[in-house]
């Protein structure tokens, strides 16, 4: 009885344990402890710390990645460390089950998934939502779904995802203040020029303060959600913020190619 009695309370204090770290977010090393990217800096804004990577095309090249050599999705961003060398890398848009993206996805030139201008629940679908890209004269932009499908742009990269978090200036019509939902959250900002603007917070926020960041401390008339809850930065070497959650599609940043090892 006694031996039962001591099995089942060892099995109690196990479980627990599991179920803790099963539910705990992956701890937030502290900013001195590691060395950041070139590009990459930390800031506090509205008491919510970021690490904001300012990324200048002229000196950087952009990337989207989901599929590995086999054709399987990488599914993590270490697992695309594995695969190739890069300065940082990020979660680059919002994605199904299967881990395909839901709206568009452009990949060195070639389109993988169309513009999704459908109406659903969600935070991609919070209109306006918007598309991040790049193309071939070497500028960045973000632009609102409907704006970007009328402006007959050919990207080299895209993704789209939502909500807009700034809109030609403005905040998303649809945001509070200070809102009750607060995540880990990723975005990236860009005014058609050759900087691209990537920021991911250390602590939980608000989308309309996570907004504010790129409007107010940026300096940014565009800007686009990425992903909240799930974020995470990798340097090629460890995680930065985050760390093995899913991933569909990666933005990555590299240094610049000369052409002749160009994917």
């Amino acid at each position: 009885m006694r031996k039962s009695l001591l099995a089942a309370m060892l099995l109690a204090i196990v479980g627990g344990s599991f179920l803790w770290w099963w539910r705990s977010p992956v701890p937030v090393p502290k900013p001195e402890t590691f060395d950041l990217p070139k590009p990459c800096r930390e800031l506090a804004f509205e008491a919510v710390d970021y690490l904001v990577c300012e990324v200048e095309l002229a000196d950087y090249d952009i990337a989207l990645r989901r599929l590995d050599a086999t054709g399987k999705p990488y599914r993590n961003l270490s697992a695309l460390a594995e695969a190739e060398p890069f300065v940082f890398a990020m979660n680059g848009g919002m994605y199904h089950e299967d881990l395909s993206p839901v709206g568009l996805h452009v990949e060195d030139g070639r389109q993988v998934s169309p513009l999704n201008t459908a109406d659903a629940p969600g935070n991609f679908f919070m209109k306006p939502n918007g598309v991040f890209y790049t193309d071939g004269s070497g500028r960045a932009g973000v632009m609102e779904t409907n704006a970007f499908a009328a402006s007959g742009i050919e990207p080299v990269l895209a993704t789209q995802s939502g909500p807009m978090l700034v809109i030609d200036g403005s905040l998303h019509p649809r945001f509070e203040e200070n809102g009750a939902s607060r995540h880990i959250r990723n975005g990236v900002g860009a005014d058609g020029g050759t900087r691209a603007v990537f920021a991911i917070s250390y602590q939980p926020v608000s989308l309309g303060s996570f907004a504010r960041l790129f409007r107010d401390e940026l300096k940014v008339r565009n800007a686009l959600f990425l992903d909240g809850a799930i974020s995470a930065i990798h340097d090629g070497n460890k995680y930065l913020i985050g760390g093995g959650y899913p991933a569909g599609p990666m933005l990555v940043v590299k240094e610049k190619s000369s052409g002749a090892d160009a994917p």
